[in-house]
């Protein structure tokens, strides 16, 4: 397993998180493994966060604003966009993963047919849906969320703070 972080800036309407870097986990789990959605649930779960869903990534620009959250793509391969309008384009593929920090801007570019992830929240964290620039009170649940315990793939106590 690789692991790249950065920061990305509030970009335009989307915040994105000024605290915590994204965190792209390369090569998590083998690709060629047939449960990979299984194991990706169990890991999350056993790191306290618990899965909440599996399916692709919305094609729409979103954040949320009262949770992290963390992807574990199962199946296929896509081109997804970080930090809003004209963000930072990463790949990702099955056995992949990628944490990101309550405010992150996020969507799917283009996708295999076949592309799906698990979606995993930290325990006793709710997640919302937003799609337009925060007001003050989307900006202070952004700042309320608290730093995780655990990383959500490694399992290491705390959040990685660095880029």
């Amino acid at each position: 397993m690789t692991i790249e972080s950065f920061m990305l800036a509030e970009n335009g309407w989307v915040p994105n998180s000024q605290r915590l870097p994204v965190v792209i986990y390369r090569d998590v789990l083998s690709a060629d493994s047939d449960d990979l959605a299984e194991r990706f649930e169990a890991q999350f779960n056993e790191n306290g966060w618990p899965p909440d869903w599996r399916d692709g990534v919305f094609a729409y620009h979103h954040y949320h604003s009262t949770a992290h959250e963390v992807l574990g793509v199962f199946a296929g391969d896509a081109m997804l966009e970080l930090g809003g309008p004209h963000g930072r384009q990463v790949e990702v593929a099955a056995g992949d993963a990628l944490m990101l920090p309550a405010g992150t801007g996020h969507r799917c570019v283009s996708a295999s047919g076949d592309f799906q992830v698990v979606g995993a929240y930290p325990q006793g964290l709710s997640w919302d849906i937003c799609t337009e620039a925060p007001d003050e009170a989307a900006r202070a649940r952004i700042a309320a969320v608290p730093d995780p315990r655990r990383d959500p793939v490694t399992g290491e106590p705390g959040a990685r703070t660095g880029a």
